[in-house]
């Protein structure tokens, strides 16, 4: 019995060695989507190493810093039919995430016509360029706009004027609700109590409100959504299967 104690305490403390040598850094995997008033979202994908908490031990979520461009689209074609953000025949983008800082807040950012209701949330903008083409498919393109895409996900303004003009107008990200007149998306934090730790998700989301001199595309309502879940390290697999393991030998020793 001594024995089987003593290596649960081994055990135990070499899990906690395990944990405490990265305390503020966990893994993640991750999507940001982006919608385009009634289109799909364009995807960009990404896994990384996330900064949890600054310098503290992991545990309820209090900050989080991201690094740049684990998120990331090579070009990428979306054909628009929809006539409803005519002149808009289709979308090229490229892009991928600056660094990310997150942290508790409160309250609302007016962006246009749209709010932001920031209970955790923070500023990481998406840098890169959006291909609008008008009036045909982005391999025919009457005109088209090159659109900046950093004010997405962190604040401030783009104009372009073309055959089209058009402003784009971004906002932090947040768990909370955005909105652009009535359309809505909600980010959450899940488990609520603890979400900084292995298995911890994350939902933020932050509106683009676009605006055009064409009356149907006067403003086309668009989101981002990010979501994030924290996964383990390999040396936490690695300690608890060494644990086990020697439990396991133990047992049979016993048995014999």
């Amino acid at each position: 019995m001594r024995k089987l104690l003593g290596v649960l305490v081994a055990g135990s403390i070499a899990m906690g060695v395990a944990g405490t040598a990265h305390a503020a850094t966990q893994p993640f995997t991750g999507t940001i989507d982006i919608f385009l008033s009634t289109l799909l979202p364009v995807e960009l994908t990404g896994t990384g190493v996330a900064t949890v908490n600054g310098t503290n031990a992991l545990g309820h979520l209090t900050a989080l810093q991201l690094p740049q461009s684990p998120f990331s689209l090579t070009p990428f074609v979306l054909p628009v039919t929809d006539t409803g953000v005519f002149p808009i025949a289709g979308v090229q983008l490229t892009a991928h995430n600056a660094v990310g800082n997150f942290g508790a807040g409160g309250g609302g950012v007016g962006i246009g016509n749209g709010t932001v209701a920031n209970k955790f949330g923070g500023q990481m903008p998406i840098n890169g360029f959006a291909k609008v083409c008008l009036f045909a498919s982005c391999s025919a393109a009457v005109s088209n706009l090159s659109v900046p895409l950093d004010v997405v996900g962190q604040g401030g303004s783009a104009q372009v004027v073309g055959a089209v003009n058009l402003t784009v107008i971004g906002a932090p990200w947040t768990t909370g609700t955005a909105a652009i007149g009535t359309v809505t998306r909600m980010g959450s934090a899940a488990p609520a109590s603890n979400t900084g730790a292995t298995g911890g998700n994350l939902k933020l989301v932050t509106p683009i409100f676009i605006s055009t001199n064409v009356g149907p595309s006067a403003v086309v309502p668009a989101f981002g959504v990010m979501t994030i879940a924290f996964t383990p390290e390999p040396g936490t697999f690695a300690a608890l299967g060494a644990a086990f393991l020697t439990l396991v030998a133990m047992g049979l020793s016993r048995r014999r």
